[in-house]
């Protein structure tokens, strides 16, 4: 999947400047895919040039002018060829962590049980925001009204596997300390 699918998707919810789509992802798209403000600032240059979204310019007192973007004709007709692709695949996952526990065994174990435990932290922080961001967009309907009356389901949709996945980072990590910590009481 490229960069600017995602981007794409993002604009989705409306005009956004290059600031806003950079925080946002964090918030949003984050969930499933990850990239730096200068990628997506350089991209969304290539979009513009690709005539796939417009922008204007919103001038502004005591701050740099800004830049919204939104979608065009062409950008939505990306978007609906984009997702009409088959087949889409699988992702890959590229995880330093899980060779740093791959190699335990004969490597240092109490690093190994810290960055468990780290992960852990970061999962249940992520976690923690999508819970908040789960709460604003059901803005005190229940998953089953937010379904049915929301303008577009695929943002809830997204943030429950995002929640899903910290959500088993999380009890992976419990396995694997219990599991790490059991083995170093042994070989004490």
């Amino acid at each position: 999947m490229a960069l600017r699918n995602a981007l794409m998707a993002a604009l989705l919810d409306g005009e956004a400047s290059g600031y806003d789509l950079a925080k946002g992802f964090d918030a949003s798209v984050a969930n499933f895919w990850m990239a730096t403000p200068q990628q997506l600032y350089r991209e969304l240059e290539r979009m513009e040039a690709d005539g796939l979204i417009a922008a204007r310019v919103v001038e502004q007192e005591r701050r740099p002018n800004k830049r919204l973007f939104s979608l065009t004709d062409a950008g939505l007709a990306a978007v609906h060829a984009y997702t009409a692709e088959l087949p889409s695949r699988p992702s890959t996952i590229r995880d330093e962590l899980m060779v740093k526990v791959q190699s335990v065994d004969a490597g240092d174990a109490a690093a190994v049980r810290a960055a468990v435990a780290e992960r852990m932290e970061w999962a249940r922080a992520k976690l923690a925001r999508y819970e908040r961001l789960r709460a604003r967009l059901l803005d005190g309907r229940t998953e089953e009204q937010h379904l049915a009356e929301a303008e577009r389901i695929g943002p809830y949709l997204t943030l429950q596997r995002g929640m899903a996945f910290e959500q088993e980072n999380i009890r992976w990590g419990e396995t694997a300390l219990r599991v790490l910590e059991q083995r170093s009481a042994v070989r004490r």
